[in-house]
């Protein structure tokens, strides 16, 4: 997917959503226990509620290998669901990937042509070698995880190394590397007051921006000093989405949260907008 046509959908939905699909089988209804497959019954019915509120969708691997060949399964199942019933729906393979060489093509491999993911979560620290390769898809996007959201984001992406953040580091090196266009970037929502000097180093890129929601990010702050004239970002929830009620209710009340924070995210599109 290019990012012109992400552009597209997100003004024509007037949402910037990403749903993350987290699936923990201790936190999902019972009732769908019985289901042959319950993590896919259960992403099925969250997307079914939920497509038109969103422009993407965000399933953390990890919640799907911790479960062996089955969960693997759900995870091949769903993307393939969403490509074939909702194309036009950005996807992304929260792998948070990173190695070397042959290593980081075959990763590549694995979620953008056998899974046919439009994107796929990398991490930096090992630098040009290890991202480059996932760079060298056309259409595919990488995202480089720039400044988390989590509190051990202040151990190392923080820190100064010869008088500059490290995360400032990684963003202006990345700008040089093969096929740089390509790059989007992951900055927490509970960082929102780095946005602005953020958006001075990398002005025209795409930012998913998780920890809105549960992790207590603000949607306001982040629109205040992340939006650029593109948008230029993708929130995502995860469980103040999903798992708003544990009942047969589940995916009625998942569309219920998710309809709140399109509806705040169309006031945000309109306030840019007149700005």
């Amino acid at each position: 997917m290019t990012t012109n046509w992400l552009i597209s959908e997100i003004k024509k939905k007037q949402s910037f959503l990403c749903i993350g699909l987290d699936v923990d089988l201790n936190k999902i209804p019972e009732h769908l226990l019985k289901e042959e497959d319950p993590i896919f019954a259960f992403n099925k019915a969250i997307i079914d509620a939920t497509h038109h509120l969103c422009v993407a969708y965000k399933p953390n691997t990890a919640f799907y290998e911790a479960y062996g060949l089955k969960g693997w399964k759900a995870l091949e199942k769903t993307i393939n669901y969403l490509n074939e019933n909702h194309p036009g729906i950005f996807t992304i393979a929260d792998a948070k990937r990173g190695d070397i060489g042959n290593t980081s093509t075959m990763y590549a491999k694995a979620f953008f042509e056998d899974l046919a993911f439009d994107s796929v979560t990398v991490a930096p620290y090992m630098g040009k070698d290890s991202v480059e390769p996932f760079l060298a898809f056309n259409d595919k996007h990488t995202i480089l995880l720039a400044l988390t959201s989590n509190q051990g984001a202040f151990d190392f992406q923080t820190k100064t190394v010869e008088g500059k953040e490290l995360y400032k580091q990684v963003l202006e090196t990345s700008k040089n590397w093969n096929n740089s266009e390509n790059l989007m970037y992951v900055v927490g929502a509970t960082k929102a007051e780095y946005l602005a000097e953020i958006r001075q180093i990398i002005p025209e890129s795409f930012l998913l921006v998780p920890g809105v929601g549960a992790q207590g990010g603000n949607l306001q702050a982040v629109c205040k000093y992340g939006m650029n004239d593109s948008v230029g970002l993708l929130i995502n929830s995860s469980r103040g989405i999903i798992y708003a009620s544990k009942g047969h209710d589940f995916a009625q009340a998942a569309a219920a949260k998710a309809e709140a924070l399109q509806k705040e995210m169309h006031l945000e599109l309109q306030r840019h907008s007149e700005e």
